[in-house]
């Protein structure tokens, strides 16, 4: 049943459920107040850099020295770039896509069984907003979260997206790991030591970011920077995503480019490149018009792994910018506060 408008919008779509998806079906003529963000906290469009983009890298010939170059030198200077021609192929991308829809407009009744109260594993966790117990202001955001990694859960994944959702992971993995044998060449680093702290963990998420009233109030993701390795993120073609420019406060669109995968550096590789590579600041605006999906796959340390600057950065002289910290400290710490920009970084830096 729909609350009425003087009931607690954020009661139907956190406590009983319904999420942003619930409201968004309402067709409400104007956002509830519980969503309307702080005016520092909108996206401020006239900040938005019309001629400026992220690198756009063609995989397609591996061999070329100069992919790797690239790959290095975007890590550097934007923490975002475009892959094409990297061989995930364009069915599995387009079945990925399709089972979020799917899973999204399942009743509601079915989805509520994957919620924190509900869902049999902590693996499996579908939430609205971004941390609803916390946030003041909600984002206009609902997702499932699957710890890939922990295969005794897979049992407990959805049955309408679990397929799709595998083949994605899988098909996934051999670019995810010769882009880090990219990097770690960059910092003169030997990859096959590094394997098992650079991707410890794996975690995907599915978004979905229904068509939300007065959206130029509202925000699908709040500044944040991600606390993984490296993301690998699947668009739609409708669009959203905004990062910041380094040491700027401006903001840059990343249009969504057929076939083309989103990559950008997490927290714990900036971490462990002991600054060279940084993760970007980023939030997605909310639309007005259309659905959006998006389904990145986040690859991290696991959580028992301490990280800090990898030791062969260290053996010239170069000074450490961070301490050690245990990766699930730091991923606590992140996971206690609302999205603020890059400030969960303060947790490492010495």
């Amino acid at each position: 049943m729909a609350p009425s408008p003087t009931n607690d919008y954020r009661n139907f779509a956190v406590t009983k459920g319904h999420g942003v998806k619930g409201l968004s079906d309402l067709k409400l003529e104007s956002l509830p107040e519980q969503y309307i963000q702080p005016v520092e906290e909108r996206l401020d469009m006239t900040k938005v850099l019309k001629k400026e983009s992220i690198p756009v890298i063609d995989m397609s010939n591996l061999d070329d020295p100069n992919v790797a170059h690239q790959i290095a030198a975007a890590a550097e200077k934007w923490g975002f770039f475009q892959i094409i021609n990297h061989g995930v192929p364009i069915e599995v991308l387009e079945n990925v896509k399709e089972a979020t829809r799917r899973f999204f407009a399942l009743p509601v009744e079915e989805k509520i069984k994957y919620t924190q109260e509900q869902s049999p594993t902590n693996s499996v966790r579908l939430t609205t907003s971004f941390l609803p117990k916390v946030d003041k202001v909600l984002e206009w955001k609902d997702y499932l979260s699957i710890l890939v990694s922990d295969e005794k859960s897979s049992e407990f994944w959805p049955s309408t997206c679990k397929h799709d959702v595998k083949e994605y992971v899988e098909k996934s993995e051999f670019v995810m790991k010769w882009l880090l044998k990219a990097l770690m060449k960059g910092l003169n680093v030997d990859m096959d030591s590094k394997e098992s702290i650079l991707m410890g963990s794996t975690r995907i998420n599915l978004n979905y970011y229904p068509v939300c009233p007065n959206p130029e109030l509202a925000i699908g993701v709040g500044r944040h920077s991600d606390v993984s390795t490296l993301t690998f993120l699947l668009q739609d073609n409708v669009g959203g995503l905004h990062i910041r420019k380094m040491d700027t406060d401006t903001w840059i669109f990343v249009p969504p480019v057929e076939g083309a995968i989103v990559i950008n550096i997490g927290d714990a590789l900036q971490i462990l490149s002991n600054g060279k590579y940084k993760s970007a600041e980023h939030c997605v605006a909310a639309n007005g018009s259309n659905d959006r999906i998006s389904v990145p796959i986040f690859t991290n340390p696991s959580p028992d792994d301490i990280i800090g600057p990898l030791p062969e950065l260290l053996k010239n002289g170069e000074k450490p910018v961070y301490k050690h910290v245990l990766y699930s400290d730091y991923v606590k710490h992140f996971y206690r506060k609302s999205h603020d920009g890059k400030h969960t970084l303060d947790f490492a830096k010495m």
